[in-house]
């Protein structure tokens, strides 16, 4: 767990490799999924990894799963290392590799949608509304400026990039697409998770301003929330002691890596395309250290190495 984590390679068939994880399979019913410390902006895959950050997104959704799971059931099994290899026996001389960055999950057909939820107008939403006073197409009231509350939360579905940005939708495209009763039961548990969510993380001092919930259903049709949840990669997390409506905010996330990115593209250092430039040092322990400290303020305690 001290030394980072480029790829994981484990002696199981390879389902599939995303930008940041592997997800193996184990059996008909079980799926591993591991969180390598691999950081990717502007949609390029950095050569540095990001120390700890797998294990981050890994501990963080096991701890949001178990908490949140009177709101709607999860696909995780287990996070327990032991627990994995007693049910994976091939995985016993990689126990120490897997520790505190992999999840036994079931399996499940996932929803082919992002399903989001924005609190605050920000990011491409704020984007949008500069342009033409929407979001996906769906008006909001005048007079709104960036990293305003949004009150209620807006469920704001978005598709699933193969390669590049997600594009935003409308609920009624969701609904055409999956049918009205799935497209409500995935609006509602998402809202319900957001709103369950961003209570307990307002009482350690982070808003959420926004995030992406994945769903998939199992055989018998059962509706359950996968992938990751409520982690600095797929939430904006501010703290609340900084928020400022009228500006971006600062967040616990990877902002230090994409700052110096943008700055080397405003320069002519890079023009956005692969291969990425090389990171300093100090920009990989700063990144490091915002996704420990978002582990810490919201769960109470420091992340737990499970070498």
């Amino acid at each position: 767990m001290t030394t980072p984590l480029v790829e994981s390679r484990l002696p199981l068939p390879l389902l599939r490799r995303g930008k940041v994880r592997e997800v193996y399979e184990v059996d008909r019913e079980a799926l591993l999924m591991v969180a390598s410390d691999r950081v990717s902006a502007f949609d390029v895959v950095l050569r540095e990894p990001v120390p700890h950050k797998g294990a981050v997104l890994t501990q963080l959704s096991a701890f949001w799963f178990e908490r949140l799971a009177r709101v709607i059931p999860h696909h995780l099994l287990t996070a327990d290392p032991d627990e994995i290899v007693a049910r994976v026996p091939a995985l016993a001389e990689h126990r120490d590799a897997i520790a505190g960055r992999a999840m036994l999950v079931r399996r499940t057909t996932p929803v082919p949608f992002e399903c989001v939820v924005r609190g605050y107008l920000s990011g491409s939403a704020w984007s949008e509304y500069r342009r033409g006073g929407t979001l996906a197409g769906e008006p909001l009231p005048a007079g709104l400026v960036e990293s305003q509350k949004l009150d209620p939360a807006i469920f704001s579905p978005a598709t699933k990039a193969e390669q590049g940005h997600d594009e935003n939708v409308t609920f009624a495209h969701v609904s055409k697409a999956l049918g009205q009763p799935l497209a409500e039961r995935l609006r509602r548990a998402s809202l319900e998770l957001y709103e369950a969510g961003r209570a307990l993380a307002a009482g350690r001092g982070i808003i959420i301003a926004d995030t992406k919930f994945e769903f998939g259903t199992t055989a018998d049709g059962a509706l359950l929330v996968i992938d990751e949840i409520l982690t600095p990669d797929s939430s904006r997390f501010w703290p609340a002691d900084r928020y400022m409506p009228g500006r971006s905010q600062p967040s616990f996330d990877k902002q230090p890596l994409r700052d110096y990115l943008a700055e080397l593209k405003a320069r002519g250092g890079w023009n956005g395309d692969p291969p990425p430039p090389p990171l300093p040092d100090e920009v990989v322990q700063a990144t490091s250290a915002r996704y420990l400290e978002a582990y810490r303020r919201i769960t109470g305690t420091d992340l737990e190495t499970l070498a």
